[in-house]
């Protein structure tokens, strides 16, 4: 394992993007993205996923030059359109038109076409939180779920993320994917040559598995059977039904290298709390809850273990694989 600053692992992946194809904005975008993942601790959507969107754009599946454009805006809502491109510049975008939209009209719905795998969700809302508002995230990805009862993969793993901020405190940041675990772990377990644990993944036959390469080719567990089944539809269709984005059977495997381009979709809602009963009496709330959640010792505020692993990486510097880092390397033409 190495040792690297926060800012040094932002400029050689960006530097590793660029070279593969990409922008210097879009580079920079996707590399401050996947660097907050990694020093959160959620190395599956961290730098491991530098050399997989590089093989994407010499494959052609995204363009790494593409620009985001506003298509239609109305009122509160607007479609951006990533243009096949990398998904951060467009999140960056449709974030940015929310943030707006809110303050002007209470709440805003930022929803994106035409986009890429979009990293953590939880990313996109920090800049919603520091703005004072409550943000809530959804997406799509290729099918690996099966709709309940059947065995062919259907609906993607289909992340959701909400975020509420505080006072004076890190925000209360909810991010989940909706089957058992985020696809990304696989991912990862395969390349380490780990198995996986029971529940979390089913083969090719519908059966459950250990081996994390035939988990990614058969299909994962929803969380909580029947009701993660249902969410991740309720998400598909959120994120496509209004834009004409693709549903997760019509894009290919983000773990091949060859395949389409998956024109997936996003949704972002942001809700300004001035516009409804007032900052004071949602930061009231909020404390009052979490104040009640902490009088039991077992409990955990979601995102405070990443937001501390975070600080930590920002002071002394990120653990990250000696593999992942002779890889950025390598794409980066440093040695």
């Amino acid at each position: 394992m190495g040792l690297m600053s926060v800012n040094d692992a932002i400029a050689l992946a960006a530097a590793a993007l660029m070279r593969a194809g990409a922008s210097p904005v879009a580079a920079q975008s996707t590399a401050r993205a996947l660097v907050y993942a990694e020093k959160q601790g959620t190395v599956s959507h961290g730098l491991s996923r530098v050399a997989q969107y590089a093989g994407h754009m010499r494959a052609g599946r995204v363009d790494g030059t593409a620009l985001p454009v506003v298509i239609r805006q109305h009122g509160a809502t607007a479609v951006i359109d990533a243009a096949d491109g990398l998904a951060f510049p467009a999140c960056d975008q449709a974030i940015d038109t929310a943030l707006n939209a809110a303050r002007s009209n209470g709440v805003a719905i930022a929803a994106i076409t035409n986009s890429y795998h979009f990293g953590a969700a939880i990313y996109h809302l920090e800049a919603v939180a520091a703005a004072g508002m409550v943000g809530v995230a959804f997406s799509n990805s290729p099918a690996a779920m099966n709709a309940w009862g059947g065995k062919r993969p259907l609906f993607g793993t289909n992340p959701v993320a909400a975020i509420f901020p505080r006072l004076n405190a890190y925000p209360l940041a909810i991010d989940l994917a909706l089957s058992e675990v985020a696809r990304g772990k696989l991912m990862v377990a395969a390349k380490e040559g780990r198995a996986i644990p029971e529940g979390w993944a089913l083969d090719a036959d519908g059966q459950p598995t250990t081996d994390p390469a035939k988990g990614l080719k058969g299909s994962m567990a929803p969380a909580g059977g029947v009701k993660g089944a249902m969410l991740a539809l309720t998400v598909e269709l959120l994120v496509t039904a209004f834009t004409g984005a693709h549903f997760g059977f019509e894009a290919d495997s983000f773990f091949d290298v060859e395949g389409n381009k998956p024109k997936l979709g996003q949704l972002f809602l942001v809700i300004n709390p001035d516009a409804m009963g007032g900052a004071a009496v949602f930061a009231e709330r909020v404390e009052t809850l979490v104040s009640a959640m902490l009088e039991d010792d077992g409990v955990r505020l979601p995102g405070a273990r990443r937001y501390a692993l975070a600080a930590k990486a920002e002071r002394e510097g990120m653990v990250v694989a000696d593999a992942t880092i002779a890889q950025m390397r390598q794409l980066a033409g440093l040695s």
